[in-house]
């Protein structure tokens, strides 16, 4: 079998369609929209719009693009009685962390936004954050997922998207009360590099809270023969194996599975799944295995510029033509949080320095619900001004499709637990 591309990552799957593709979002590492006549509110998008993750930046590109046509619909963000529009200023990192900090300087210094959304990419969020924290400007992260970037305790960034670590420890709480009988141990796999090794290390430390008693937990190469490991997890016969690893480490840890007639009753990981290489690299071995989410257009989450989360599912399809994966989504409510701090602070453009600061002070304060979830930012601890709080979503390959499964709230369809024998 030819080796998975690894630059067809967890997130980019999705690339494929229309909403990969954002005209004139390519060729200058620096564009902007045409000014409003009017005071508006000034924000700068940070994000791929060229290189190897320009897929991905699309995606965060858009989301926050959403939220502006949104808000700016309703004649823009309220502030004490008034509306003011959004206006939007976009710099390109070209996929590159030191560029992409060299844009959030150009943004703020030259075109004096008032806030920025952050990159697609993690590594670029953290390139950024001491721009934010230099000039004392805040900014909304509506991708970023490693917990370095938190770990960090970035004072003017705030992310939407749970850190890989918490999405992962709570789906294991999500898997334990879907499974009938109860699942009591589980196994843990984890590749040692850096997001593989941050998702099982979520895996092992939310065993413990989700009620499991860790089985085992292996720390692997990114290549090399599972088949000593798997035997050692077969001989101790866990009810879960949760992997920490990119889709090619899952597709072999199934086909070991099999080579040695061992069938888990339940396997988990975090993002592969839903690549369609995937499923396609398996056929009917993919059947049953679990992966993690963080948002879908079934959850019954909702707001007052969105409505809920299908309908903001119809918006993104009829305006992108394309169905919106949960980063699109998370961008989208970084402008909710945006508007609901701006009402709060209750200052009129153009923001002073000053302003800036206690708009960063806003932010921190946000507690809200929307259509991707519940919003407030951590305040302490490792995953300071990180929102942990939304439920990860499993989904399940069942049939050769790809269907949520738990919370209740958002399931299409039943868990199944345990998985039937090899075929």
């Amino acid at each position: 079998m030819a080796p998975i591309d690894r630059s067809f990552s967890r997130r980019r799957f999705l690339g494929g369609s229309a909403m990969a593709v954002t005209a004139g979002a390519l060729g200058m590492p620096f564009v902007r929209t045409a000014r409003a006549q009017a005071a508006t509110f000034k924000a700068g998008v940070i994000t791929s719009l060229s290189g190897e993750n320009i897929l991905g930046g699309n995606l965060t590109k858009q989301g926050y693009d959403l939220w502006a046509d949104a808000i700016n619909a309703k004649g823009g963000v309220e502030v004490a009685g008034d509306r003011f529009k959004v206006e939007m200023f976009y710099g390109d990192d070209q996929s590159s962390p030191a560029t992409g900090a060299d844009a959030a300087e150009r943004l703020i210094v030259q075109n004096g936004v008032d806030v920025l959304f952050g990159p697609y990419t993690s590594g670029s969020t953290i390139a950024v954050q001491p721009i934010c924290q230099k000039y004392q400007v805040p900014m909304i992260s509506g991708s970023a997922e490693s917990p370095n970037v938190w770990k960090a305790k970035p004072e003017f960034n705030f992310g939407i998207i749970p850190a890989v670590d918490t999405t992962s420890g709570l789906s294991l709480g999500v898997l334990a009360k879907l499974s009938k009988p109860a699942a009591k141990t589980v196994a843990v796999i984890s590749v040692n590099e850096p997001f593989s090794k941050e998702t099982g290390e979520g895996f092992r430390d939310g065993a413990k809270a989700a009620g499991l008693e860790l089985a085992t937990y292996e720390l692997v190469p990114p290549e090399g023969d599972l088949t000593p490991v798997i035997s050692k997890i077969a001989a101790l016969n866990p009810d879960i194996i949760a992997v920490g690893g990119h889709e090619e480490v899952l597709i072999n840890v199934v086909k070991t599975s099999k080579s040695l007639n061992y069938r888990p009753k339940a396997l988990i990981m975090h993002y592969g799944i839903t690549n369609p290489a995937f499923a396609q690299a398996l056929g009917a071995d993919a059947d049953g295995t679990t992966g993690v989410v963080v948002w879908l257009p079934t959850v019954s989450y909702k707001d007052d510029v969105f409505g809920t989360a299908k309908d903001f599912a119809q918006i993104a399809q009829k305006k992108l033509g394309g169905e919106p994966d949960y980063t699109a989504a998370a961008c989208a409510a970084s402008g909710l949080v945006l508007g609901d701090a701006l009402k709060r602070l209750g200052k009129k453009p153009a923001l002073t320095p000053e302003n800036r600061v206690a708009l960063k002070d806003a932010i921190a304060e946000t507690d809200i619900q929307t259509f991707y979830g519940p919003i407030k930012f951590e305040k302490d601890g490792p995953h300071y001004h990180d929102n942990i709080q939304p439920v990860p979503v499993l989904v399940q390959i069942q049939g050769g499709k790809t269907v949520a499964v738990g919370p209740k709230e958002a399931a299409a369809a039943d868990y199944i637990y345990p998985l039937p024998a090899w075929k």
